[in-house]
């Protein structure tokens, strides 16, 4: 089926593959190979099907997209991955999670190893002998899903006129506040959800670069490669003599970028999420994000042009994979 014959309707959104996994079973990408539209998903065909630029100086108007039954479907999808794009252009949990695991369901339990620390070395063992075992187990609880959505407050006489690469940014935002609300629950179950290692400073309130070096020494035979905190957290450790040399000033006033511990990626939050306190990572083992499915749109409003009120959301929840690959440092 040629991509310009295709019906577009309100039942595409209802399949278990999502709009554009539905629109890709109807039209293969593998189809265009060696053609014009190469590198084009079947979604992107649609929209040059009916000649929809979402992008750019000559960018259409959001009532573009309303010009026919068939195109007013393609809407939903648009709407999900502008905000998509704001998730992933404010995305840091790439920087601590090790795995991501997508459900059809609202109930997972995940999966634990069970071992003491001598268990992470591996001794000889003599022929006939005891060979160590790793024990992987269910956890005993469920992961927590969390819903995270905003709801549009717009009627379509307010925004059809509306320029659509400009309507992305303002979708975009709401992408943002999603991924912010996203690290605040990796973090919540970081600190809750686990007996994670903690890790003294020598003085109350006080931060000294042994104190950094005691931290990464911790975490052998993990790797610290990865600390969040917040900004005031942040503001003590750069006052540290170590952090203020020439060479580091150099490359912070010429980049943009921060002369870390120990190589370890520094992520700064906003509000108090991890207040008085930093939380480092082996982004390897540390934590697992399990999502039902993607970014969900309310795509009946959406396509009838009932803009105001319409919600759009995701439902995700974080579990620890290995507790020993998140250490927490007070300062």
């Amino acid at each position: 089926m040629a991509f310009d014959n295709i019906k577009l309707e309100k039942g595409l959104y209802t399949t278990s593959k999502g709009f554009t996994g539905a629109l890709e079973e109807l039209d293969p990408s593998e189809n265009y190979i060696g053609t014009e539209l190469e590198g084009l998903d079947a979604y992107q065909r649609q929209l040059k099907r009916f000649d929809i630029k979402v992008s750019g100086k000559e960018s259409d108007t959001v009532s573009k997209f309303f010009q026919t039954s068939d195109s007013a479907a393609l809407f939903p999808e648009y709407v999900s991955r502008a905000v998509r794009q704001g998730i992933e252009q404010n995305d840091v949990l790439d920087k601590i999670i090790a795995t991501t695991t997508n459900i059809d369901s609202l109930d997972y339990r995940a999966i634990e190893t069970v071992s003491k620390e001598e268990d992470l070395y591996l001794a000889d063992v003599s022929e006939g002998a005891f060979i160590p075992e790793t024990v992987i187990k269910l956890k005993e609880t469920l992961t927590p899903l969390r819903k995270r959505g905003r709801m549009l407050v717009a009627s379509y006489e307010a925004v059809k006129f509306q320029k659509l690469d400009l309507f992305t940014i303002m979708l975009s935002q709401i992408g943002a506040a999603i991924s912010r609300a996203q690290i605040d629950d990796a973090i919540e179950v970081s600190l809750n959800g686990e007996e994670i290692g903690n890790v003294d400073v020598a003085e109350s309130g006080t931060l000294a670069y042994k104190d950094l070096v005691n931290f990464w020494n911790a975490f052998n035979p993990y790797q610290l490669n990865a600390i969040i905190c917040n900004s005031d957290t942040l503001y003590k450790m750069l006052q540290l003599s170590e952090f203020r040399d020439a060479a580091a000033g150099l490359n912070f006033h010429a980049t943009g970028s921060l002369v870390t511990p120990f190589g370890a990626e520094v992520v700064r939050l906003t509000g108090n999420a991890i207040e008085g306190a930093m939380m480092g990572f082996d982004n390897r083992y540390a934590l697992e994000k399990v999502q039902a499915g993607d970014v969900f749109t309310d795509f009946d409003k959406l396509i009838d042009r009932q803009l105001e009120r319409a919600t759009i959301s995701t439902i995700a929840g974080f579990s620890v994979i290995t507790k020993d690959a998140i250490k927490l440092l007070s300062v």
